[in-house]
């Protein structure tokens, strides 16, 4: 889902034209970039479901503090407040929902494998509606995540481009589209 959340935070920009694309993109993943200590340091792990070989789908990802429902939450209001005094509270609260749209993508995609609290405490159910188990569908999702996010943010660009950046800002977006892609392969292959 990685070009899932990229393809989001594109779009988020059409509704807060001064949020950087760059925060937009690091707020997508900000859950996923904390992960990565935790899961370097084993508080958080990632298990293959038996009788698969791992990757997307194939996978119970243990990230009881980075992907809790309540911790997402905190995540997404602490990144959007350390935002707000340099972009303004409107670009701040669009960060922050950015953040928090990791999980709800998560949730649709993952298996029942999303705490409720952080840490799992409590040992309440875990939440997940396993889209990954189904490939064609979860790529469909992803792919209409792109192609709009794409566009919304080519419509939102459109304004504050002359006639010489087109074909730069094609590019540029070409590119990301195809980061994006290669960034979910990435993850595939490190998870799987």
């Amino acid at each position: 889902m990685i070009a899932g959340h990229f393809g989001l935070a594109a779009g988020a920009k059409s509704s807060a034209p001064r949020a950087p694309l760059w925060a937009l993109m690091l707020a997508t993943i900000w859950l996923d970039v904390l992960f990565v200590p935790l899961f370097l340091s084993g508080a958080e792990t990632i298990e293959p479901v038996p009788g698969t070989s791992g990757g997307y789908g194939n996978s119970i990802i243990h990230a009881n503090y980075t992907h809790s429902l309540v911790g997402a939450a905190l995540l997404a209001v602490l990144f959007g407040a350390v935002a707000a005094p340099t972009w303004g509270r409107r670009v701040g609260a669009v960060l922050g929902a950015v953040v928090f749209s990791h999980w709800v993508l998560d949730l649709v995609v993952h298996r029942g494998d999303l705490p409720i609290l952080p840490g799992d405490a409590g040992n309440l159910p875990r939440l997940g509606f396993g889209l990954w188990q189904i490939p064609a569908a979860a790529i469909a999702v992803e792919l209409v995540l792109v192609l709009g996010g794409a566009y919304l943010y080519w419509q939102a660009a459109e304004p504050f481009t002359t006639p010489s950046d087109r074909g730069d800002r094609a590019r540029l977006l070409a590119a990301l589209v195809a980061l994006a892609g290669i960034a979910t392969l990435a993850v595939d292959v490190f998870i799987g």
